[in-house]
């Protein structure tokens, strides 16, 4: 059993590097091609100045969990103290949304930040520190949210999956957009709980 978890952590770290390599050959390319080519996402290990909500805010990408986060009135909780660790889902995640359901929740900040605050963990979890205690816990770990809830971290095909309480998931796609006061991981998928999805 053993044995077995050691080979998943290292494809997993085998993965993460190749995907590593592959995104800077790719970043590479693009600026050797023009000058004007944008990305959608932070490369890895990106430090940007400034605490976890900076952070959050330098990438496009995920430009609407950062609106969300101001919108829900968590941003001055995330700049004091921590550290913190945001699961931060995609643009494309929330475009994927019933129409209507967004500019609903917007409207209800309390509820917003209940949904939002299932994203968030206390404690700096990056791409190392994630391989770290997957390894401990045999290819599992739970960590606490910020409203003192579970989140699970998984390995499934080589992926690291997130899983809430009422069992909604989503991949991390983008490891390392490192603040003062922690670092942003993007996911591929909002973590619902049953009373977000009604306002």
């Amino acid at each position: 059993m053993k044995k077995s978890f050691l080979i998943v952590a290292a494809s997993l770290l085998a993965c993460v590097t190749v995907n590593r390599v592959s995104a800077q050959t790719q970043d590479t390319t693009r600026k050797t091609t023009t000058t004007t080519t944008t990305t959608s996402t932070a490369p890895p290990d990106t430090a940007v100045t400034g605490d976890v909500v900076a952070a959050l805010s330098v990438n496009p990408g995920y430009s609407t969990m950062a609106m969300l986060v101001k919108t829900a009135n968590l941003e001055p909780v995330l700049k004091a103290g921590g550290p913190y660790t945001i699961f931060a889902p995609e643009n494309a995640a929330f475009t994927g949304l019933p129409p209507g359901q967004l500019d609903s929740l917007t409207k209800y900040p309390v509820k917003l930040a209940a949904l939002l605050s299932g994203h968030i963990v206390t404690g700096h979890y990056s791409k190392a520190e994630i391989i770290k205690v997957l390894t401990a816990g045999k290819g599992k770990a739970t960590l606490t949210t910020l409203d003192g809830k579970q989140l699970n971290l998984s390995v499934n095909q080589n992926k690291v999956v997130v899983t809430n309480g009422s069992g909604s998931t989503a991949q991390v796609i983008l490891f390392d957009v490192v603040g003062s006061n922690g670092v942003v991981n993007g996911i591929n998928g909002i973590l619902k709980t049953p009373g977000s999805q009604q306002p």
